[in-house]
């Protein structure tokens, strides 16, 4: 399986539009990829490395500081979203079956006026380069969700209109910060991965490399390594965005490997999921009853359960 590479200069963010041969041509390679393997590597989308290289910087340095400064913003200690915070070592387990995932986290998740952010002399610039980093992610999924759309012969807007809240507290869509640090291989628990094998929950997900390290798994049943291309973010389809188009996109597994024994080196990504409102109703969009109606905030909350516990 290769993860195809799709030129998406036509409809970029630096473009205000395109015309309806070539969106129609750019849905179509969407399509093939999103059906046939779950992943595309997106070239020209607009984001830019160095956009990239920035927030990874300001997260690194929020991970790098004290435990102790950084407890402060645990995820589930704000009221109003208690998916947005810092995640710890071996918090979550993304395969429920394996030890804890040997990763750290930050999702930004809330935009609320009484959510706290990091501000230490070390992370002053965290709340803007993120927030500005979000925003141009939730354009670029807007538009990747527009043409999906088309690709399937429907409204334009199917998708969009239940992605109206992105941004809010009613909607769970996240930009998630991951910090992957040095491990010995003495201290790592049998089975346990950097992140657990596992597909994502929401619409789609964006996600922006700094090194190797992702497996995605065949049709065949086998995990293959990804390549890092700079200057492309890798896009697949996520669990709810497979059951409302009844299969006809897939929502393929995938997991981080332990780095090599003797390979200290730390590994960074950045994921942007993307999820419905929590109020919109997803049914199939065949008009089948394949899979039983859901609303995104019900199905989010049953996947956080699993990753999570009962937290």
């Amino acid at each position: 399986m290769i993860i195809p590479v799709v030129d998406f200069g036509v409809y970029s963010l630096s473009e205000r539009d395109a015309a309806g041969e070539e969106l129609q041509r750019l849905s179509e390679e969407l399509k093939a990829a999103f059906s046939q393997v779950g992943f595309a590597f997106l070239k020209n989308s607009g984001i830019t490395q160095e956009e990239v290289e920035r927030v990874m910087e300001s997260s690194k340095r929020f991970f790098l500081q004290p435990e102790e400064l950084k407890e402060g913003f645990s995820r589930t200690s704000f009221p109003n979203n208690p998916n947005h915070g810092w995640v710890s070592m071996e918090a979550e387990r993304l395969n429920p079956s394996q030890p804890g995932d040997l990763k750290e986290a930050f999702n930004v998740a809330s935009f609320h006026p009484d959510i706290k952010w990091p501000s230490s002399d070390a992370v002053r610039d965290f709340r803007e380069i993120h927030t500005a980093f979000f925003q141009r992610c939730k354009e670029l999924s807007l538009r990747v969700l527009r043409l999906m759309a088309q690709s399937l012969g429907l409204d334009p807007d199917v998708f969009l209109n239940a992605h109206q809240f992105i941004g809010t507290d009613e909607n769970g869509t996240t930009l998630r910060s991951l910090y992957y640090p040095p491990l010995k291989s003495e201290t790592v628990k049998e089975g346990q991965l950097r992140c657990g094998e596992h597909s994502d929950y929401g619409s789609i997900t964006l996600l922006f490399q700094g090194s190797e390290g992702l497996q995605v798994c065949t049709r065949a049943g086998e995990f293959i390594s990804t390549p890092t291309i700079p200057g492309t973010v890798l896009v697949n389809v996520a669990d709810l965005m497979q059951r409302w188009t009844s299969d006809q996109l897939l929502s393929v597994r995938h997991r981080v490997l332990l780095p090599p024994v003797g390979d200290s080196s730390t590994r960074q990504s950045l994921a942007f999921f993307v999820q419905p409102d929590n109020e919109a109703r997803i049914t199939c969009c065949d008009g089948s009853n394949k899979y039983p109606p859901i609303t995104g905030g019900d199905y989010l909350l049953q996947r956080f359960s699993e990753s999570y516990g009962k937290d």
